[in-house]
């Protein structure tokens, strides 16, 4: 037998309203998120992090560097593919 999937399928369940489904769900799932409350904020720092003081020194790109234009990463000039007239183009790119 042959089947037209292309035709429009109407079942008794298409007119079921979402009050009707609202009722099917228990309660105790419905009001409460998906979240394992035992495992939450485990492994975590908490304001310790964000109490540091972090000192980091930023170099301009030296010599013998370029910044790829696909990737925006300083890389060293060995790993230059090509130049386009966009600019250099690392070997990763």
């Amino acid at each position: 037998m042959a089947t037209d999937y292309d035709a429009p399928r109407k079942t008794d369940d298409d007119t079921e309203s979402i009050e009707a489904i609202k009722e099917r769900i228990p309660e105790k799932i419905a009001s409460s998120p998906d979240i394992d409350e035992a495992d939450h904020g485990e492994g975590f720092l908490g304001h310790e992090v964000i109490a540091e003081d972090l000192d980091v020194v930023v170099l301009p790109p030296q010599e013998d560097e370029f910044t790829c234009v696909q990737c925006f990463i300083v890389k060293h000039h060995s790993l230059l593919a090509k130049k386009t007239k966009e600019g250099p183009v690392c070997n990763e790119c």
